[in-house]
């Protein structure tokens, strides 16, 4: 008796994890298929119905997935995010804000690039940001979106200075700098000619390393 319910637990967790990876290749079929349609045609020319026809599911199937177009356009953005998310919780609490956020964008972009890599080329990921900065239904998304991140990475500062940000704002004014840098060198990325993440991650420890010497009061000493 015992041997038979040790064996008809076996079959149903290995029906549950073939279900679950069913559930994980339909979503990353449709992000593929979404964000290629995407590229070759425009963000605003897609319907879902393209998508859905093209990996042989139905809406219900897409929506089970995705809450919306949108959502399927910036979903590696908020992959990425999470990783960079993740990387600076992980800090020591001894580094100081700069060399938290530094160091966990430069462990971030290792493991980002995996998991981008695991769904796409990272060349589609690069010609879909792109697509992002080329659609101003897309790029305004993408600037309030980052606003949001900003508050949300200064409020992670903050707790890890023991601030209260509503009182200090050198939380938010260290983000400040530091997500222009990262605007600048994504913009930088997305522009050139060499797609890869080592050139990614070249550009932002590059320009990262140029930031206190930048808000210098002299430059020319």
């Amino acid at each position: 008796m015992q041997r038979s319910t040790a064996q008809g637990s076996t079959a149903q967790g290995s029906s549950a994890g073939l279900r679950e990876r069913k559930k994980q290749r339909t979503r990353a079929a449709l992000l593929r298929t979404a964000l290629e349609l995407f590229i070759t045609q425009g963000y605003e020319e897609t319907t879902v119905d393209e998508i859905v026809d093209t990996v042989e599911v139905s809406q219900r199937t897409f929506f089970r997935y995705f809450a919306s177009k949108e959502e399927v356009a910036f979903a590696l953005q908020h992959m990425a995010e999470e990783h960079f998310v993740a990387a600076l919780r992980e800090r020591p609490s001894e580094e100081g804000p700069f060399d938290a956020l530094r160091n966990a964008v430069l462990a971030a972009w290792d493991t980002i690039g995996e998991a981008i890599t695991e769904l796409v080329p990272i060349e589609v990921y690069l010609r879909q940001l792109r697509v992002i900065e080329s659609t101003p239904a897309l790029l305004a998304v993408h600037l309030r979106r980052s606003f949001e991140m900003e508050e949300r990475i200064a409020r992670l500062i903050a707790d890890r200075e023991g601030l209260d940000m509503d009182r200090d704002p050198r939380p938010r004014v260290a983000v400040a700098a530091f997500s222009g840098v990262m605007r600048v060198t994504g913009q930088l990325w997305v522009q050139g000619e060499d797609s890869s993440l080592e050139a990614i991650r070249a550009l932002t420890e590059g320009y990262l390393d140029h930031l206190g010497p930048s808000l210098a009061a002299d430059w020319r000493t």
